[in-house]
């Protein structure tokens, strides 16, 4: 197959971030998300740092502009109302300026901040020297209000940032999304319904995000009594490379950072627990009540950017791996439920491609490091800046002129990339 774009990809990406840019802040893309989401925009930061550093540092600015008095970052900030999207803010009920969801995501905000520090450090040094408190009070919210059982766990499946992956099934099973009422999904209006959850999907979401609303956002009472609960990996090995990230920001600002070092030592320290010897690998674990999920995807594989790998990682990653041919797929092919094309249940998503190849990178495995970076060019020059890829055919999935994949091309996947190469 020859290319369909034309031989500048640079510029090509870089035009999708100014296109989704809205002011300060990108929407991931046009219509399917027309608002800012928690992680999306911190890779977008990644990108904008390659060709316009004041922009990417303003992007994570604008992020934190919708922090909770208590720290938490909320997975969406809605600065415009747009009523093309559910469920909106009024679903949500967070009474907050400018409103918000009720839940997190991702904390890889500090990881790609030092990355982006490190392009320009004597531009950058105010500028994440205001940012670093603010990711401190969000990395204490997560040590206090969700690393309770000694690792991550997450309260609604969109926290992990990884909505329907099957990670979650057994911990979903127990929802009771019978009662939300009618609604209507605007996801499906602008993106194949057969790439995206399904409808008895979205009723638990709802059931859960309702639990939530209805009882004020009280994390206590949401972890005591929410219906969902579950241990991830995903979520710990990202928060304990961010951990050590915004530590080492930290002592080059002359902060004290012992706190965060407790904080990641704790967290690393509690990672065997999320070792599954029956599937060879680390494993969400259900906090209602059912154990392990029976499941290796992708957030597995994050165990290399934190540092947490073992040889029979490894080992499971060669076996995964090679099932597939256009970077890592989020749920095994092997396993009962995959689907190629169906959001988080089998897709390669380039972002969680180049935090996995960070990892491989900074532990030894260039080879492999290598790899995962040519597959994922691979796929993007076949076939565009898509939200994810059929992992077997290339298939592209979900938006078009996606941000974070047009920032992934820029930092990590297009040729010269650095970001990789050497210590960050």
């Amino acid at each position: 197959m020859t290319d369909r774009l034309s031989p500048d990809l640079d510029e090509q990406a870089r035009e999708i971030l100014r296109g989704n840019d809205r002011g300060g802040y990108t929407v991931p893309t046009d219509g399917l998300y027309p608002y800012q989401w928690n992680w999306d925009s911190a890779f977008a930061a990644w990108g904008f740092s390659t060709f316009d550093i004041d922009r990417a540092w303003t992007e994570l600015e604008t992020l934190f502009s919708g922090q909770w008095e208590d720290g938490m970052v909320p997975h969406i900030v809605f600065h415009k109302d747009d009523p093309g999207y559910f469920p909106g803010p009024e679903v949500w009920g967070s009474g907050r300026t400018p409103p918000t969801s009720g839940i997190s995501q991702p904390p890889v905000a500090a990881i790609l901040a030092r990355l982006i520090w490190a392009r320009d450090p004597e531009a950058g040094r105010d500028r994440i020297a205001a940012l670093y408190p603010k990711l401190l009070a969000w990395h204490r919210w997560w040590k206090r209000d969700r690393c309770g059982s000694g690792v991550a766990a997450v309260t609604h499946p969109w926290e992990s940032g990884r909505d329907n992956c099957p990670d979650w099934d057994i911990g979903m099973a127990k929802v009771d999304g019978s009662n939300v009422g009618e609604y209507q999904r605007r996801d499906t209006g602008h993106v194949d319904a057969s790439m995206r959850p399904r409808k008895e999907d979205y009723d638990r979401y709802l059931a859960i995000l309702f639990f939530g609303r209805d009882c004020g956002w009280d994390q206590r009472e949401i972890i005591r009594n929410g219906p969902f609960l579950m241990e991830d990996p995903g979520i710990t090995f990202i928060l304990l490379r961010a951990h050590e990230d915004l530590a080492a920001i930290g002592r080059e600002l002359g902060h004290d950072v012992s706190e965060l070092e407790g904080w990641a030592a704790e967290l690393r320290a509690g990672v065997p627990q999320l070792w599954n010897p029956q599937v060879q690998g680390y494993d969400a674990r259900d906090l209602r009540g059912d154990g392990f999920a029976g499941r290796v995807g992708s957030a597995a594989f994050l165990a290399y950017l934190a540092d947490a790998a073992t040889p029979a990682l490894d080992k499971r990653m060669d076996e995964i791996w090679n099932r597939v041919s256009y970077g890592f797929p989020s749920a095994d092919p092997a396993a009962e439920g995959f689907d190629p094309r169906r959001y988080w249940r089998g897709p390669s998503w380039p972002v969680v491609n180049s935090l996995i190849a960070l990892g491989l990178q900074e532990r030894g495995h260039a080879e492999a490091a290598e790899r995962l970076r040519r597959e994922t060019a691979e796929v993007i020059k076949k076939h565009g800046f898509f939200e994810y890829f059929d992992p077997i055919d290339g298939t592209p999935c979900g938006g078009d002129a996606f941000t974070w994949t047009a920032a992934i091309w820029l930092t990590w996947a297009g040729a010269g990339a650095t970001d990789t190469e050497g210590e960050t």
